[in-house]
């Protein structure tokens, strides 16, 4: 088990990590599980050609689940961090062969932040 730190810079941020995945895994097939140890935020595949996706994404989440719902009631004022994280949800799994994720074309793994900036824990099981 490996585990990589992600530091994001804003409260909320898609992170790619796909680089940080690929240098854990040994020459040959198998897979990638991985795994983030957190509540507010998640994991998700997407696309990393065209960066307006992942602004597209946030916005879209900002607008459908805001900061400050009047009917959120935990304290610390994160509760939309926490549904975000939920809908994202909190792992991936990615086969790869010969040494190299089998992503498609334009596929990337991202670190969703909805609760930053801060320091986040992914753990990294390879198969």
């Amino acid at each position: 088990m490996e585990v990589i730190n992600v530091a994001s810079k804003d409260r909320e941020q898609m992170i790619d990590i796909t680089s940080k995945v690929a240098k854990l895994l040994p020459e040959g097939d198998g897979i990638c599980v991985l795994f983030v140890q957190h509540t507010t935020c998640g994991i998700t595949i997407n696309e990393n050609a065209d960066p307006d996706v992942q602004t597209d994404m946030l916005g879209f989440l900002r607008r459908v689940i805001p900061q400050h719902d009047p009917e959120f009631k935990h304290f610390e004022h994160n509760s939309d961090a926490h549904i975000k994280a939920s809908l994202m949800g909190s792992s991936a799994t990615i086969p790869f062969e010969k040494g190299k994720l089998a992503l498609g074309r334009w596929q990337g793994i991202y670190l969703c932040e909805f609760d930053g900036p801060r320091t986040r824990n992914v753990v990294a099981q390879v198969v």
